[in-house]
C-alpha cells in the first residue's frame, strides 16, 4: 500500500530529559501548542488526546512506544475534520539523539495512503508547533502566540 510521510528535523539547546519532559507534559505542551492539551499518561498502550481549550478533540490515539529520553510513538486519528478522520490512524514517531550542545529531534508522521490531506495538514502545524517549542525551551518565551494569524487567514 502507498502512504504519505512527512519529516521534521530540529536541532534544540537542550538536553533529552528535558525535551522528553516538554513532550509529555501537560502544562508545558499548551504553551507551545497553541493551548492544546495532549492528555496521556505517555506510557506504552495508554490512550492520548489533543484537546482544544474550549474541549473539543482534536486528535486521540494511543501510544505505541515510549522509551524515555529517545523514542514516543503515537497512533493518531484526527477527530475534527470529516476528510481528515477518513483517512484512518497514522503514525507519529519522535526520535531523540543527543548531540554536542543539542538535542536533534526528527518527527515522522506517517499514513498508509497517498496522497494524504492530513499529513499535508500536519505539514503546515509542525514547523510551528516545534519552532514555539524550540524558542520556549531555548528562551523562555514561544515565537507565534497563534498558528494561522489573522492577516494571513485573511489571504487564503
Amino acid at each position: 500500500m502507498a502512504k504519505s510521510t512527512y519529516v521534521y528535523v530540529s536541532y534544540i539547546r537542550t538536553t533529552p530529559e528535558k525535551l522528553w519532559s516538554a513532550l509529555t507534559d501537560s502544562a508545558f505542551i499548551k504553551q507551545y501548542w497553541f493551548g492544546m492539551n495532549a492528555e496521556s499518561s505517555f506510557t506504552t498502550g495508554s490512550p492520548w488526546k489533543l484537546v482544544s481549550q474550549d474541549g473539543k478533540i482534536w486528535d486521540s490515539g494511543e501510544i505505541v512506544e515510549a522509551t524515555r529520553p529517545k523514542r514516543l510513538v503515537i497512533r493518531w486519528t484526527h477527530q475534527n475534520k470529516p476528510e481528515l478522520k477518513a483517512e484512518g490512524a497514522s503514525l507519529c514517531t519522535m526520535d531523540l539523539e543527543p548531540g554536542a550542545g543539542a538535542v536533534k529531534l526528527t518527527i515522522t508522521h506517517v499514513v498508509e495512503r497517498e496522497p494524504s490531506k492530513l499529513i499535508e495538514a500536519v505539514g503546515g502545524g509542525w514547523p510551528k508547533v516545534i519552532s514555539n517549542l524550540k524558542s520556549l525551551l531555548e528562551t523562555g518565551s514561544i515565537a507565534l502566540q497563534e498558528p494561522y494569524p489573522a492577516a494571513a487567514a485573511a489571504q487564503r
